[in-house]
């Protein structure tokens, strides 16, 4: 049977995890010893009832993080790197609030084993920057969510069901996004400004998808979507990306550029046109301005050029 180590996080900031002081020393209301969530309880008791050995870790830092998620190693290899376990024993389960949480945790992942490009070893898959992550199951503390990412891939949400998942053998291999700020994204990133009101700003950008060009950098851009899975996919209801799929080997590019047209007749009006594009990497440059955007729900600011790129089927899901 397997070890399973349940993983929670308390006091959620905008990076799913609460600050480096620590819960229980930087807040005076917070416990010294923070309890799991209900549904955290209810599925460790499923997986004692089928006879795993369950450890709950209710973190607080990234080194609690990490401590968990250590337990994932393979033993020591000779050239020194942090690897996962392809045969190990011990199973994840996340206990989240959202997507920024999964993200933070996935975050954590990538820096524990992702070499160095100096130490790439030769059993590193070919076009990837990381091994293998080991599978992980995922339990929304939202029961009822609606467009999160385990609600998109279809995972079980109920603690009974994330429980025989994680003690199952059916898996799905999912790709990730890094990019050159040094984080990763699961579902999509919108890039996009609006008003007080609400009525969107438009701003100019550089976008780049492959070899493709799909803005230079000189017109008015309401949004860019760079999408793996659907989440950040629609400005206002306009559909950026129709159909992105999250294990294609290929990242969903769409920009949305504002263009007046004038009929034959009538005054002139303003369309919103959408270009689209699919390849492995994608480059946003914004031009003089700092463009708001939201990746995985974590909110943010660019204000210099950022590449993204694939690394096809590097994570993966217990799928019940």
């Amino acid at each position: 049977m397997y070890d399973v180590v349940l993983l929670s996080m308390t006091e959620p900031d905008e990076d799913g995890c609460c600050g480096s002081g620590g819960c229980g020393t930087g807040h005076a209301d917070a416990p010294a010893t923070p309890r799991p969530r209900v549904p955290v309880l209810h599925c460790a008791d499923a997986l004692r009832a089928a006879g795993a050995r369950v450890e709950t870790v209710v973190a607080c830092t990234d080194a609690e993080i990490d401590g968990a998620l250590a337990r994932l190693d393979a033993p020591p290899r000779e050239d020194g790197l942090s690897w996962p376990d392809a045969d190990g024993k011990t199973r994840l389960v996340i206990a989240v609030t959202g997507d920024a949480q999964l993200r933070h945790v996935l975050r954590r992942l990538v820096r524990r084993y992702a070499p160095a490009p100096s130490k790439r070893p030769a059993d590193l898959p070919a076009g990837r920057t990381v091994p293998d992550l080991p599978p992980l199951a995922v339990l929304p503390l939202d029961a009822a969510g609606q467009g999160d990412l385990a609600a998109q891939l279809g995972l079980p949400r109920e603690p009974a069901a994330v429980a025989a998942a994680v003690l199952g053998d059916a898996v799905r291999r999912l790709d990730l996004l890094r990019h050159d700020g040094g984080s990763v994204t699961l579902d999509g990133v919108l890039l996009a400004g609006a008003t007080e009101d609400g009525r969107p700003v438009q701003w100019q950008g550089r976008v780049e998808v492959d070899d493709a060009l799909l803005a230079d950098g000189s017109e008015p851009l309401l949004a860019v979507a760079v999408a793996n899975a659907a989440g950040a996919t629609t400005l206002d209801g306009l559909p950026l990306v129709a159909a992105a799929d999250p294990a294609d080997g290929v990242i969903d590019v769409a920009v949305a550029v504002p263009v007046r047209h004038k009929p034959l007749f009538g005054a002139a009006r303003l369309r919103i046109e959408v270009r689209r594009a699919r390849g492995r990497a994608v480059s946003v440059t914004p031009r003089e301005t700092e463009v708001p955007f939201t990746d995985d729900g974590v909110s943010g600011e660019l204000s210099r050029k950022r590449s993204w790129w694939i690394e096809p089927a590097a994570w993966a899901v217990y799928t019940g």
